[in-house]
């Protein structure tokens, strides 16, 4: 078309028709894009494809639309159809020779190629947003894989773009950048690891989304809100966040309290310090007292029933403390406790539970109290867990037992006002 215009301008006589051809064409180019891009991001992209995406309607599939929207995908598109347009126009326009039609070959296709990049990214975007409303995208790390997928289209493209504006064939650059495999590992070190740290963790069931998870090294200690190609952010239950590097998901050690959660019950392993001093076997009195429980009645009659059988067949003298065997206070209290967890409504019955004696130590006998909710809920948990220390604590003294304590100001006073008080 340039060397028809050419010819006009010449048979005109017009001088320097050559050039003036030329700005002819790059012009009816620039008219041509100009027209096209009003066409593509004014009537199609706005008063069509937007506008029917954000209409009203049905809000089952408003995830999607939202997505494709809030990502400019379908601008990048049209700039990536605007870029395959101008290379139409410059073979169309300019003649196979023209040194202007090389150079804008060139532009255009490293126009098509970035935006086919942009575009790509759009992409990935709108499906991670879009997938990671469903339950199956909890269970893989697409936010490092598609970072991934990423990373390698942009270093594709980086190459195609370089090796068009050189005039050289990519196979060359990438043969040359097997001589710096040392430094592109080096430079990408941290995303080879964290890539292959996610597919280990996915493979392996190790981590998802909405996982407590928990990791003194790194301060981590919350719910997972998000797995990256590099880095995994935890958001701790004081509403911080903190970062941690994926590959040391894979290397070093961490807590993940999911498969507590789908239990449906959680622990309560607890113990309180009995001071020793308050041991003692049981009088008649205060077996008499207890039998008025309805919880301990059972227990007592039958403990009593073969101690007796046992006392009787061993012909034990009762009359000192270091013959035969009997009630003591704090075997009848945890007697106790354990039939009152099993009634208990916030305890978990199909789980192991059990209130156990541990060693002895200077601060008392340690009485320790295992078991599990019927719930995961944090509240609910803490919530149970103290209604059940908090009548732990108040129902001490009926079985004459008290808790081992370090003096506190309060008894330091009461000391010493009963040293300093006169004598009757």
């Amino acid at each position: 078309m340039q060397q028809n215009l050419t010819l006009w301008l010449r048979e005109a006589e017009i001088q320097h028709a050559s050039i003036i051809a030329l700005l002819i064409v790059l012009g009816l180019i620039l008219l041509i894009s100009a027209v096209i891009h009003l066409i593509l991001h004014q009537v199609v992209l706005k008063r069509m494809v937007l506008r029917s995406l954000n209409k009203p309607g049905k809000t089952e599939g408003h995830g999607w639309k939202q997505a494709l929207t809030q990502h400019n995908l379908f601008n990048r598109l049209a700039f990536l159809l605007q870029g395959v347009i101008l290379n139409i126009q410059v073979f169309v326009w300019l003649p196979s020779q023209s040194e202007t039609r090389e150079a804008l070959i060139i532009c255009s296709q490293v126009w098509i190629m970035i935006f086919a990049l942009l575009s790509l990214f759009s992409l990935l975007d709108v499906l991670l947003n879009v997938s990671a409303r469903t339950k199956v995208a909890a269970q893989l790390p697409l936010r490092g894989i598609f970072q991934s997928l990423k990373l390698i289209a942009t270093i594709v493209i980086s190459i195609m773009v370089v090796s068009l504006l050189i005039g050289k064939s990519p196979l060359i650059l990438i043969s040359g950048l097997g001589a710096m495999a040392a430094v592109l590992m080096l430079v990408f070190k941290d995303p080879i690891m964290g890539l292959v740290a996610g597919i280990q963790l996915s493979a392996n069931d190790m981590l998802t989304l909405g996982d407590w998870l928990e990791m003194p090294k790194y301060g981590a200690d919350g719910a997972v809100i998000d797995i990256g190609l590099t880095t995994v952010k935890v958001r701790n239950w004081d509403n911080t966040v903190t970062t941690i590097p994926t590959y040391a998901l894979v290397s070093d050690s961490f807590k993940n309290w999911r498969s507590m959660s789908e239990s449906g019950g959680r622990r309560i392993k607890r113990s309180i310090n009995i001071d020793t001093t308050s041991v003692h076997f049981m009088t008649e009195d205060e077996q008499a007292r207890l039998l008025r429980s309805k919880l301990l009645s059972p227990y007592i009659q039958n403990k009593k029933s073969e101690l007796e059988q046992h006392n009787a067949q061993s012909d034990s003298d009762l009359t000192s403390p270091l013959n035969g065997r009997r009630l003591t206070n704090l075997g009848t209290f945890r007697a106790y406790l354990q039939v009152y967890l099993r009634t208990h409504p916030g305890i978990h019955k199909g789980m192991t539970l059990m209130v156990r004696q541990l060693a002895p130590t200077s601060e008392g006998v340690p009485l320790e109290i295992y078991a599990f909710t019927n719930t995961t809920a944090w509240v609910d948990y803490e919530s149970i867990q103290s209604d059940i220390f908090d009548h732990i604590f108040a129902i001490l003294p009926e079985f004459d037992l008290r808790v081992h304590q370090i003096p506190t100001g309060h008894d330091m006073r009461v000391m010493a006002q009963q040293m300093t008080a006169p004598k009757a």
